[in-house]
């Protein structure tokens, strides 16, 4: 990170120098109204903001919280240690992402003067506008982001150990730049980077923290990476064989974490990417059956109109020039 906004990050904050003049806690009606612990976005963000970033207060310790936001924190110096849904430790070191969704628990132990951090808040809408505005279609993507939006089910994190990762460091670095100095069109520029930053990271998921949890975490993205990049050839088999799983295990494992089947992921992938062909190329109905996978046209017309209710011409016909 550049030495200039890094030295902005460093400066005390009001609610540091509080603590430092001898508060011993965190002034929780700075976060909530609530009696329970839970930061509220409404407290966080101006109204009508999708997002923003702040510096991680340092020099006491966090206590337990929850957030009614998707909170994500990045490492721009030093360390901070963490506790994600009491069981969890994470060190998160400088140049680091870890990703929180709405129902997990987390509490903070002490930051010194050169541990600085920045939270971005993030209203789940967010996302939405991003990846509408960048276009992109990834099944990865769709799953990684649905873990992190939930606010039912399993409580869960994502800590990327990406450090090293250029792409990533400099799109965290624009955005919180971009954040916090209101360049003329903010808004869109922190839309479509966040949007591009989800897409790098996509690139980096053998780099997930590998507990128990994360470790299955990472079995399901190797396979959501391997049909959003080999769609036309990716089979179950190769995959568990590649993985070190057994085909039965890993099935029930995408299952378990997506609601999908292997084979409907693979579909889904296969006419998403052939219905994109449709719109934007020219390229004969036959060639795009078999760009995507299929031999066998009868059954790829038959699985088209099910699934868009028309026929692969009468869809180019309607989506062309849009």
């Amino acid at each position: 990170m550049r030495q200039e906004l890094l030295e902005e990050l460093r400066q005390i904050t009001e609610e540091e120098r509080e603590i430092l003049s001898g508060e011993a806690k965190v002034d929780r009606e700075r976060y909530t109204q609530a009696e329970e612990f839970v930061i509220d976005s409404r407290k966080m963000l101006e109204k009508g903001r999708l997002i923003d970033v702040r510096t991680h207060t340092r020099f006491v310790r966090f206590p337990r919280h929850r957030h009614n936001y998707i909170e994500i924190i990045y490492m721009c110096s030093g360390s901070t240690a963490h506790t994600v849904n009491d069981v969890n430790h994470v060190v998160l070191k400088e140049g680091e992402l870890l990703f929180l969704n709405q129902n997990a628990t987390h509490e903070i132990a002490p930051a010194g003067m050169d541990d600085i951090a920045v939270n971005f808040i993030v209203l789940p809408e967010f996302f939405d506008v991003a990846f509408h505005m960048i276009g992109a279609d990834n099944i990865l993507r769709d799953f990684l982001v649905e873990s992190l939006r939930k606010d039912t089910g399993r409580a869960d994190y994502i800590h990327f150990r990406v450090a090293d990762a250029l792409p990533v460091q400099n799109l965290v670095e624009n955005m919180v730049w971009s954040i916090k100095h209101k360049q003329a069109n903010h808004r869109r520029i922190n839309q479509t980077t966040m949007g591009l930053l989800f897409l790098q990271l996509l690139n980096y998921t053998e780099q997930i923290e590998q507990s128990r949890e994360q470790y299955e975490s990472r079995l399901v993205f190797a396979v959501l990476k391997d049909i959003e990049e080999n769609y036309r050839n990716a089979s179950l088999t190769d995959t568990a064989k590649r993985l070190n799983q057994s085909v039965c295990g890993l099935s029930r494992l995408i299952r378990r974490a997506t609601g999908s089947t292997y084979k409907d992921l693979l579909q889904q992938k296969r006419f998403r990417k052939a219905a994109e062909l449709l719109k934007d190329t020219a390229l004969p109905v036959s060639d795009i059956i078999y760009s995507v996978g299929y031999d066998n046209t009868s059954y790829f017309h038959r699985e088209f109109k099910e699934r868009f209710h028309t026929t692969p011409k009468e869809y180019r016909r309607s989506r062309q020039g849009q």
